[in-house]
């Protein structure tokens, strides 16, 4: 059975599933309307995806921006994440820069999880997530499929690498091609919560049949989901306030 991770004042790996909103605009006056609309929503935790960012590429415009961010939103806490666009994201930069951006953003005081894709070299994973401990700053190692749902025993190992890496919290999200490969999802989830996780996890099937699993983590074994505030960031996100009539719904039948 997996420990809890206290973050701030919200703890990930017991009880309800805790909902994390991104913050996805692409210019600074647009991300502090977005973080201040997020205030009514009372996410638990707010992500900034910072590869949708015009300014990514300079570290001053993304220390400054972190700061109006944190200033809105002082007491929530805030994951930084840089998603490439192999997984996903809106960009690629060079490892060089990916790797002073995640030490930048663990530097700067006003983050508390920063996320650092998996597939990367060994090497990297392990040096940022030693920066960002160093700065008692928490990791994800996350890895997104968006072609498809690998094999429950291939997503096993992926969540078990990213945690003898050292992660805080192992993630990864696949795209189903079938209603079976949400089963697989879950399944595989459930097994690493039952037999080798000693930390919270977080998984998620994405796209419209993936929803099942965005709302099941209490059931299956998966700490944190994310929610849609305007804009969803990935496919098949819920509307934070349904997500949080669901999630409430299934912990009252549990």
């Amino acid at each position: 059975m997996s420990g809890a991770i206290t973050v701030r004042n919200v703890t990930l790996g017991e009880g309800i599933p805790k909902i994390c909103v991104s913050l996805i605009s692409a210019a600074m006056p647009e991300l502090v309307a977005e973080a201040q609309a997020l205030k009514e929503l009372a996410p638990d935790l707010v992500e900034w995806r910072s590869d949708f960012f015009a300014g990514v590429e300079d570290l001053a415009a993304v220390r400054k921006t972190l700061a109006e961010i944190s200033s809105v939103l002082p007491d929530t806490p805030l994951v930084f994440t840089f998603r490439s666009a192999r997984e996903g994201g809106e960009r690629e930069i060079t490892t060089e820069y990916y790797i002073r951006l995640n030490q930048a953003a663990a530097e700067s005081g006003y983050v508390d999880i920063i996320d650092v894709e998996l597939f990367n070299e060994e090497n990297v994973v392990r040096e940022l997530i030693a920066a960002a401990h160093a700065c008692g700053v928490f990791v994800i190692v996350s890895n997104h499929d968006f072609h498809g749902t690998p094999s429950q025993e291939e997503i096993v190992s992926r969540l078990r690498q990213a945690q003898a890496l050292g992660g805080d919290l192992p993630k990864i999200a696949v795209m189903p091609q079938q209603a079976g490969d949400v089963l697989t999802l879950l399944a595989a989830t459930n097994t690493m919560r039952e037999h080798y996780a000693d930390r919270p996890i977080i998984t998620m099937s994405m796209a419209g049949e993936g929803v099942i699993s965005r709302l099941a983590g209490e059931i299956f074994g998966s700490a944190l989901t994310f929610g849609a505030a305007h804009k969803p960031s990935a496919p098949g996100q819920v509307a934070v306030a349904e997500l949080r009539r669901v999630l409430e719904l299934l912990h009252r039948s549990l």
